[in-house]
């Protein structure tokens, strides 16, 4: 059934049924689906401790839904196209068939080295097509995936195996990340030298490397394919059971394993997917976001394959052989849906138009954005150099913890203004709160974004640790999910994201919290204290500004600390979160109890000086002018 909402008349429409009988719309949607065994109860729910629960004792298998129902009407249709790094490489293109009986052999492999249902696998791969069977293997036999970024550190990477206290873990060899050649299976070794719970390594050979093979643990993925079939029936799961853990940054050291389960994620990723973007059967779409983050989950995997499309899986860089390589890439296959982030297109904007003139992009029909909000200057280059202004623009605001979008516009269907997330989906029941906890419901307002109902994606517990989920998200204000955003509904009611308003700053559409880089930094010997703010930053959205205070014993030099200090950052976190500043101070600015007034370090951090408020109350207010005259 095709339930794609076709005007804007309809949207509305849509829209206030969704609210006013939530529990019948979704149900409505659920039942396009394949399930083994119908739910008993649409939705079980509070925010309070939470508790949320979709399509309650329904039976299902997301694999099934995303491949095998597929098969009678589309096994020969392509599923996933996979174009390499090195556009001298092939691509490789898979049917359903082709990608069900891969998907088979995976499981099987898995299931071979000891993976049962409920136990955690975790994978760090290169964004090669056995990470997309991984993904999909795990939820066939009805393990848990938990995708890290294979940008990740050693460090980072040993932190999310031993909470998920995973068992297996599938990679490669190495990986091609533009000019480069990175040793993926050497990080691996080097995080499993702190992580107990993990019994075997899968290897898969992507770079030809001869790597450390540790006997009885570690096997080679094209071994194993030798003692495997092609068939692996899908295992039952409840609605409610884990689907996978995804980690993401929090306002603590600790990144949090956001949960999500079966029935519900899998209703909401198709239902966003088709209507956002405006699929059509015959179409090419293609997201670039890697599958550690949770936008390759729902929108270049779960989300197309679910709704029987066609989607591209990128290995490369947008810089790599030239700035060009997106648009050609879109050129060669005739893409019609493209989804990247700000990011990209601002670092695009600065490659110069001719990369972009060189190609027809005459294929495209909608343009995607997502990660963070996108710049009104970035959203004009995109719509008229990518788009030549016939492409409609989808500004998707969601997070990790919503698990699909949950703000945009429909492609051709609803209102778009640059800057603006526009409308809610249906489904969704946003809401603005003041400080005091009270709803704004006037336009043209500022305030808290909140959601008042829950919708059948979103997280349902941080792993292992239940008190954290409810903390981070349902305990700021009673009743309500707090998104961690601030957000202003223009005249019409159109949405527009401001940003995070909790210690978390938003890199490349990538967030990380404040303390996790501190402690990072806090390990360097001549460092006693640090603190780090967000700042504008053209190409990535927000840089990240870290303020350091050493000890007695002086660092050789400044720029030498800086060397340091980056070092360790990447090491512990990865190379996507090292510092683009970093200044020496004398101090910091504190409150009379110790609190870091990081609202006067973000502003100097800004530029913004001139409106620092009253500083006469800070511990020692002649510090904020020492590092006023130091910044950078």
């Amino acid at each position: 059934m095709d339930y794609r909402i076709k005007s804007f008349e309809e949207y509305q429409e849509t829209y206030q049924r969704s609210v006013e009988q939530p529990e019948e719309f979704w149900a409505g949607i659920a039942e396009n689906f394949t399930w083994r065994k119908k739910w008993d109860q649409v939705l079980d729910w509070n925010f309070e401790e939470p508790k949320v629960k979709w399509f309650v004792n329904g039976k299902l298998n997301i694999t099934e839904n995303c491949l095998d129902r597929h098969l009678a009407t589309r096994g020969n249709k392509l599923a996933l196209i996979w174009e390499p790094n090195d556009p001298k490489e092939r691509f490789i293109r898979f049917t359903y068939r082709e990608l069900h009986e891969k998907v088979c052999q995976m499981a099987n492999i898995l299931k071979r080295n000891g993976v049962k249902k409920g136990d955690r696998v975790c994978i760090y791969m290169p964004m090669i097509p056995e990470l997309a069977f991984s993904v999909l293997a795990c939820a066939r036999i009805g393990a848990v995936h938990s995708v890290i970024f294979a940008g990740f550190s050693h460090t980072a990477m040993a932190d999310r195996i031993n909470d998920a206290e995973a068992k297996v873990v599938l990679t490669s060899d190495g990986l091609n990340r533009g000019p480069k050649q990175i040793p993926v299976k050497r990080v691996v070794d080097e995080a499993l030298e702190t992580c107990p719970t993990v019994e075997k390594v899968v290897v898969v050979d992507r770079v030809g490397w001869a790597v450390n093979m540790v006997e009885g643990r570690d096997v080679w993925y094209h071994e194993e394919l030798q003692h495997v079939d092609k068939n692996c029936p899908a295992e039952e799961m409840d609605s409610e059971d884990l689907l996978f853990i995804l980690y993401t940054s929090g306002s603590t050291g600790k990144p949090k394993g956001v949960v999500h389960t079966c029935g519900g994620y899998m209703v909401n990723t198709d239902y966003t997917f088709r209507n956002v973007f405006q699929y059509e059967e015959s179409d090419i779409y293609w997201c670039t976001a890697d599958i550690g983050w949770v936008t390759g989950h729902s929108y270049l995997l779960y989300g197309p394959l679910l709704s029987g499309a066609t989607t591209l899986l990128f290995e490369g860089v947008p810089s790599f052989p030239d700035a060009g390589r997106f648009w050609q890439v879109i050129d060669k296959f005739g893409v019609n849906i493209f989804y990247t982030a700000p990011t990209a297109i601002r670092s695009l904007m600065a490659s110069g138009l001719d990369h972009v003139l060189s190609y027809s992009l005459d294929s495209l029909k909608v343009l995607g954005s997502v990660g963070e909000p996108i710049n009104e200057e970035a959203w004009h280059w995109y719509h008229i150099h990518v788009g030549k202004e016939r492409c409609p623009v989808v500004d998707t605001w969601w997070q990790t913890e919503t698990g699909g979008i949950m703000l945009s516009s429909l492609a051709n269907v609803t209102p778009t203004k640059p800057g603006h997330a526009a409308f809610p989906l249906p489904g969704v029941q946003p809401i603005l709160i003041d400080q005091a906890g009270e709803e704004i419901t006037e336009n043209e307002q500022e305030g808290y974004l909140c959601m008042k109902f829950p919708w059948p994606g979103m997280i349902r517990t941080t792993y292992g640790d239940h008190e954290r989920c409810r903390q981070s998200y349902f305990s700021a204000y009673k009743n309500l999910y707090f998104t961690g955003d601030g957000a202003k509904r223009d005249a019409n009611g159109l949405w527009r994201i401001i940003g995070r308003v909790d210690d978390v700053i938003n890199v490349s559409g990538h967030r990380f919290g404040t303390a996790e880089i501190e402690n990072a930094i806090n390990q360097n010997k001549h460092i006693v204290e640090s603190a780090v703010v967000g700042y504008p930053h053209d190409v990535k959205g927000q840089g990240i500004y870290a303020f350091v205070v050493c000890g007695d014993e002086a660092p050789q030099s400044p720029e030498h600390l800086r060397a340091e200090v980056i070092e360790t950052v990447v090491d512990q976190i990865g190379k996507i979160a090292k510092p683009d500043k970093i200044q020496i101070v004398s101090g910091l600015p504190k409150t009379r109890s110790g609190k870091i007034m990081r609202r006067i370090l973000r502003k100097v951090a800004e530029g913004e000086t001139s409106n620092l408020g009253d500083t006469s109350t800070l511990l020692d207010p002649p510090i904020v002018d020492e590092i006023i005259k130091g910044a950078l």
